[in-house]
C-alpha cells in the first residue's frame, strides 16, 4: 500500500507533531516574547532520533508567521556565522518578493530600497560578527525580528563561543533577535560548562522526553485509518509500545507496517512481527551504531556491563563486570548520564535511555 504518512529519514517533515504541538506553541510564545527575555534564548536536548532537527524546521515555519525572518538550522563549521548572515539575507529577500514597487526603485531585501544598500554592505570585507549586526539593527528598526537556528551544537567550539558571544552583544543592544540551539545532551552540557559561555545557563532548556504512549497509539489508529489499514487493536497498541516513545522509530514502525500489510491492508501477527523486526533492525543501524561510534572504549565497555542483564542493572554489578572500582565506574556513570544514552533507575541502579541500545550490545558480544 501507499505510504502518505510517514517519513522515516533524519531531518523528514513528519506530517504530524505527535505530542508536541503544546510545546512548539510554547516556543512560539516565548521567542516572540519582549527583547532579551530569557525564553528567548532556548536549548533543546535531546538524543538521535528524538526529532530535534524538524522541531527546528518546523519553529522557522512558525516564526515566519509572526513576521521574524529566519536562519534555518545551521549545522556547526568553521563557516557558521556567514552561513547565517546569507541565510538570513536570503530569507528576508524570499519575504519581501512579490512586495509593491516603490518610486525610485524597488521594495529591497529588507522591505524598502535601502535595504538593498545594506545587502551590499553585508557582503563587504568585514567580521561576520559585525555583518550580523547590521543585519539585526536593520530588521529591528523595522519592527521585525530575527531568529538563529543551531543544529547538532557541538561542545566548546570556537566558532559556538562567538556565535553567543555575538549574541549576548545583540541583546544587550536591545535588538530584536532570539536564538534555539539543539544537541546531544552530552555536546550541550560540556558546551554550558563552559565559563565563556555561562550566559547560556540563564536559557530555557527543554529536555525532548518520550512521547506519551497514549498519543503514539491514537497516531497510530488515525494513520492507520486514513491509509486504509486494518488492524487490531491489540496490535496496534503492540506496535504503539515498540517505539518506546521514540519519534523516529514511530516514523520507521508505521512505515513498516504499511510496507508488511497484505494487498488487502489487513495487519497480521506476522505481517506486524516482520514490520517491528525491520524498525529494530533499521533503528539500531541508524541510532544504536552512531551513538556507539561517538563513545570512548572505555564508555563502550561500561554499557555493555549493563547491557548483561538488559536494558538495567546495578552500579556494583557493572563496576565488577568491568572489572574496576565502583568510583572509577561512577566517572563513566556520569559521561554516560550527561550524555543522555542512560539514567537513573533508583538507588544505585541504571537504565538505558536509548532503545534497543541493550538488544544491540547484547547481539555484537554473541
Amino acid at each position: 500500500m501507499n505510504d502518505m504518512i510517514f517519513s522515516p529519514s533524519f531531518g523528514n517533515r513528519p506530517s504530524s507533531f505527535v505530542g508536541r504541538d503544546e510545546m512548539l506553541e510554547q516556543l512560539v510564545g516565548g521567542l516572540t516574547s519582549a527583547p532579551g527575555s530569557r525564553e528567548r534564548a532556548v536549548v533543546l536536548l535531546g538524543q538521535r532520533g528524538s526529532g530535534k532537527t524538524v522541531l527546528l524546521w518546523e519553529l522557522a515555519d512558525r516564526m515566519r508567521q509572526q513576521n521574524f525572518v529566519v536562519a534555518t538550522p545551521t549545522i556547526v563549521s568553521e563557516s557558521m556565522l556567514e552561513r547565517i548572515v546569507e541565510k538570513i539575507i536570503d530569507d528576508a529577500d524570499a519575504a519581501s518578493k512579490g512586495k509593491t514597487r516603490i518610486s525610485g526603485g524597488s521594495v529591497g531585501v529588507f522591505g524598502f530600497s535601502a535595504g538593498l544598500q545594506l545587502q551590499r554592505e553585508a557582503h563587504e570585507p568585514g567580521s561576520p560578527q559585525h555583518q550580523l549586526t547590521q543585519l539585526c539593527r536593520t530588521l529591528t528598526k523595522q519592527g521585525r525580528g530575527v531568529l538563529i537556528l543551531v543544529d547538532e551544537l557541538q561542545a566548546n567550539t570556537p566558532e559556538v563561543k562567538q556565535l553567543i558571544i555575538t549574541y549576548q552583544e545583540l541583546v544587550g543592544e536591545g535588538l530584536n533577535v532570539a536564538i534555539v540551539l539543539a544537541g546531544l545532551p552530552g555536546a550541550v552540557s560540556a558546551t554550558l560548562n563552559d565559563k565563556v559561555l555561562t550566559f547560556l545557563n540563564r536559557a530555557r532548556k527543554i529536555a525532548l522526553e518520550p512521547l506519551a504512549l497514549g498519543d503514539v497509539d491514537a497516531f497510530l489508529a488515525r494513520s492507520f485509518r486514513k491509509i486504509g489499514l486494518s488492524i487490531d487493536g491489540d496490535l496496534r497498541r503492540t506496535a504503539s509500545a515498540f517505539t518506546a516513545g521514540s519519534p523516529y522509530l514511530l516514523q520507521l514502525v508505521g512505515h513498516n507496517t504499511v510496507q508488511y500489510a497484505e494487498p488487502d491492508g489487513a495487519v497480521t501477527a506476522e505481517t506486524l512481527a516482520d514490520a517491528l523486526r525491520t524498525s529494530q533492525e533499521d533503528f539500531e543501524n541508524d541510532v544504536c551504531r552512531t551513538t556507539l561510534a561517538a563513545l570512548s572504549e572505555k564508555d563502550v565497555k561500561f554499557l555493555e556491563a549493563l547491557a548483561v542483564e538488559g536494558a538495567e542493572s546495578s552500579m556494583a554489578a557493572i563496576a565488577d563486570r568491568m572489572g574496576v572500582t565502583p568510583d572509577y565506574a561512577q566517572k563513566y556513570r556520569k559521561r554516560l548520564i550527561d550524555a543522555g544514552i542512560i539514567q537513573v533507575a533508583g538507588r544505585g541502579r541504571v537504565a538505558m535511555a536509548v532503545p534497543y541500545l541493550s538488544d544491540h550490545l547484547q547481539r555484537q558480544r554473541n
